[in-house]
């Protein structure tokens, strides 16, 4: 499983803790929580190469299943599309359908654009603490949690307060936070072959239902499942949902 922007592993462990029949790997991205930072810049090729290096280096028994999470199905569907030998299926959560810089929170990217370059102009130790701010964090928070549940939103807040900022360096999140904007699932869709499950969250605003509608049509051969009530922290807000949609997906294969 590979987590999203500037998460951790930490971000996917109640999806995993669903799949007791599965022996699930969740690792950092390379810059993020224990994850030792690329040698090169922190773009799309070098993460892909990197995800490649690790599963080889796993030498397990026969090829896995491969899920990313909204940054994370942007690396996941490249890898799949550039290694598709090297994994049975493939699992997109809250995939990156269209680019940020067009959807219904364009103009909060746009902030965010500014935001992180600004983050890489500072002198490091003040740009550490900007790009760290608990404000800015619990905005992002805020904005992205659908539910309604105070218990469930005050671990979501908790858990953005806790693992959001565990970055490397301000330039490694400055180029992570670059590639996740310029890069989309649908650069690569028409050529992945491999079988591919679609999980959206009907309330996602980072792509909107109707563009995961469009995207599912790209593959030659994926099923898209939507979850109701509940925006791009399906992860957070709906691991029991997934969990049983990547089950049942992995079953009927």
């Amino acid at each position: 499983m590979i987590h999203g922007f500037r998460g951790t592993h930490h971000g996917l462990d109640l999806i995993a803790k669903e799949l007791t029949d599965y022996h699930v790997i969740v690792p950092d991205l390379p810059g993020f929580g224990e994850g030792e930072p690329l040698a090169g810049e922190h773009d799309l090729k070098n993460y892909v190469n990197w995800l490649h290096s690790f599963i080889t280096e796993l030498h397990l028994t026969k090829p896995p299943v491969l899920l990313g999470h909204s940054f994370g199905s942007i690396i996941a569907s490249s890898y799949a599309a550039h290694f598709p030998e090297t994994i049975v299926q493939l699992i997109l959560v809250n995939p990156i359908g269209a680019p940020a810089l067009e959807g219904p929170k364009a103009f909060l990217t746009q902030l965010a654009v500014f935001y992180y370059w600004l983050g890489r102009k500072l002198p490091t130790k003040l740009a550490h603490t900007w790009l760290s701010a608990k404000p800015i964090v619990m905005i992002m928070s805020m904005s992205m949690a659908k539910t309604h549940n105070r218990k469930t939103r005050a671990y979501i807040h908790n858990q953005h307060l806790q693992h959001f900022s565990s970055f490397a360096t301000p330039q490694v999140v400055s180029e992570a936070f670059r590639t996740s904007v310029t890069n989309t699932v649908r650069d690569h869709a028409t050529t992945i072959t491999t079988p591919t499950l679609l999980i959206a969250g009907e309330k996602d605003d980072i792509t909107p239902l109707h563009k995961q509608q469009e995207l599912v049509k790209l593959f030659p051969d994926a099923t898209l499942k939507v979850i109701r009530g509940v925006g791009h922290l399906t992860h957070y807000e709906t691991p029991v949902e997934v969990a049983e949609l990547v089950k049942e997906f992995l079953n009927s294969q």
